[in-house]
């Protein structure tokens, strides 16, 4: 990666479910420290984005590049230990394993030093709740927990880049302000994120720039202040 490269750089990616085309053109960069928001309303193609950009899901064109390494054609595991980390829409945590089993069973250091910035004394003194839970079995949680017990499983891998698909939806507000606060502090250490998410004022609290997508396509990209001085781009492609 060159001091000019992004670390994650996607170009005119495509990718299609079968014979039905989903996404035609998304281009979006992530800087190192950088927070980014990928918005649009439902359907319009942001979780395809990450499950592409992820591996999950084959592109049929463009590229994706990580660090300056392709990562299209790559499968999933690879792409997770170049240093991305997702916490996926619908959390997926594993049900049968504790609190605990859940947080080690994807851990990863990837510092040079042999250190690992998250580890599970991090994760418990970010989420409290989590320590309280070690012993529970991860369908004993709640859906707020479990989204911290993604959250923290996630991090636990030392991720370069955390990717969040919908990481706040279905949560009580009290959790949600957790979750924001969470982000917050993430960003503080410097921490890389892309994040999907339907609540566009606490985005723009945190976020640096924003990418909407409209149809499988990116349509607008600005920062934060531009999207609150806009409001004709947040009437014609946010509001519902």
């Amino acid at each position: 990666m060159t001091a000019m490269e992004p670390m994650l750089a996607v170009e005119h990616l495509a990718a299609r479910y079968g014979p039905a085309q989903v996404l035609f053109d998304v281009s979006l960069a992530v800087g190192t420290g950088e927070v980014v928001a990928l918005v649009g309303r439902n359907g319009m193609g942001k979780t395809t984005t990450i499950r592409t950009v992820m591996g999950l899901l084959r592109a049929c064109g463009g590229s994706a590049r990580f660090e300056g390494r392709p990562l299209i054609g790559l499968p999933p595991y690879r792409i997770a230990q170049a240093g991305l980390g997702l916490v996926p829409e619908g959390r997926r945590i594993f049900p049968t394993l504790t609190v605990e089993e859940n947080l080690v069973a994807t851990a990863s250091v990837r510092s040079r030093s042999g250190t690992a910035r998250w580890r599970l004394h991090d994760i418990y003194a970010l989420f409290p709740i989590l320590a309280e839970r070690r012993s529970n079995m991860g369908a004993e949680l709640s859906g707020g927990e479990q989204q911290m017990l993604a959250i923290g499983r996630a991090l636990m891998t030392n991720p370069k880049l955390l990717i969040l698909d919908e990481a706040t939806e279905g949560l009580a507000p009290l959790i949600r302000a957790e979750i924001w606060n969470c982000l917050a502090r993430l960003k503080a250490e410097g921490q890389a994120v892309l994040l999907v998410d339907k609540h566009i004022d606490a985005l723009k609290r945190i976020a640096d720039r924003h990418v909407i997508i409209e149809k499988g396509e990116v349509v607008w990209t600005g920062t934060s202040a531009a999207l609150a001085a806009d409001s004709g781009v947040r009437k014609r492609y946010l509001q519902v």
